[in-house]
């Protein structure tokens, strides 16, 4: 809850200062953010309907956890569009989805380097005995459990099928 609150005080800033591509970010983030509380108040009702309004409230509002996880969704669509502008020759626009990112980013924990990435995705491995690339499922399910939108699954990805190669 607490992220939450940063995200809203950010944009109130960003908003007195004029700052344009931070706003519209946040704005963004804002609406995918009250979109997964109204998914989960949906949800809640569904499966108790005898609640009360304010237990529904309760019910319905988004942890830090969940909250990274829109983040982390919302990264992942920039990133995917940078390639597509990048690809159809439109560094502009591509710039643009870059800087969003960055912005995205910093509400983010801080990301694991790609030596500590390596280092626990060893252990996960050793954990998990697994020796080859088939193994990559279990391998995954576990490093994802331990670093927590802390690491790019496509980076944890690579390095796991590197390390079963």
């Amino acid at each position: 809850m607490l992220l939450k609150l940063k995200i809203q005080d950010a944009l109130k800033s960003a908003l007195k200062g004029k700052r344009e591509i931070e706003l519209s970010v946040l704005r963004m983030l804002s609406a995918a953010i009250s979109n997964g509380e109204i998914a989960k108040r949906t949800k809640a009702w569904k499966e108790k309907p005898d609640l009360s309004a304010e237990e529904l409230d309760k019910e319905s509002r988004l942890t830090d956890e969940e909250i990274n996880k829109i983040i982390v969704s919302e990264i992942k669509k920039r990133k995917e569009a940078v390639d597509l502008y990048e690809k159809g020759n439109r560094p502009e626009l591509a710039e643009k989805e870059n800087k969003e990112n960055e912005i995205l980013q910093s509400y983010l924990p801080e990301q694991l380097s790609e030596e500590e990435i390596k280092n626990i995705a060893q252990k996960m491995i050793e954990k998990t005995g697994a020796k080859q690339i088939k193994d990559m499922g279990r391998v995954m399910k576990e490093l994802m459990l331990e670093v927590k939108n802390r690491a790019d699954n496509s980076l944890a990805s690579r390095i796991v099928k590197e390390l079963l190669e």
